[in-house]
């Protein structure tokens, strides 16, 4: 069962990148020939919470700083701001795991609202000190908004679809650690 339990682990380690690199494929392609009116939501970011969260275990450091580092660069944002604002967000929601394991879904998002509304603030103070015309408030908002609307669809499709869920009190992680 350790064995299993193990090869579980590093399976997922790998299915969160590849979902990753999904999720930014469909974003890059050109879907309208027109600017969007609306900003869409941040998928990425999403999946990201909702692993962090989850199952701490299944998205390492290093695994989202290539993602979110990659995510800039592709997306053209400034590299490494968002990154890094989305590395210690995801590293204070596996932190709040055990917290959070034991509350409402409501709770869980209420917690993700709080750290994704952070992290927007600080990325919006920062680009509106170092860039030029940072882009319009209206349109982070609105992504800001769209993210959190997707946050209960992508726990439902990482739930049902990959089996993401909190740990049990009693479950043990592959190298021993109690959860």
């Amino acid at each position: 069962m350790a064995e299993r339990s193990g090869t579980r682990l590093w399976l997922m380690r790998a299915v969160y990148p590849t979902l990753a690199l999904l999720i930014l494929f469909a974003q890059l392609l050109p879907m309208q020939a027109a600017p969007a009116r609306i900003a869409g939501p941040d998928l990425l970011v999403a999946l990201t919470f909702v692993w962090a969260l989850r199952r701490p275990d299944y998205v390492p450091m290093l695994s989202i700083a290539a993602v979110m580092l990659l995510a800039d660069l592709l997306t053209q944002r400034p590299p490494g701001l968002w990154a890094a604002l989305v590395l210690l967000a995801a590293e204070w929601l596996k932190a709040q795991d055990r917290r959070v394991r034991g509350n409402t879904f409501f709770a869980e998002w209420l917690t993700v609202a709080t750290a994704l509304m952070v992290i927007a603030v600080i990325y919006r103070v920062v680009l509106g000190l170092l860039v030029p015309g940072p882009g319009t408030l209206a349109m982070h908002a609105i992504q800001y908004g769209m993210t959190l609307a997707a946050y209960p669809l992508v726990a439902a499709i990482s739930h049902i679809a990959f089996g993401v869920r909190h740990s049990a009190p009693g479950e043990f992680d592959p190298v021993g650690r109690g959860a």
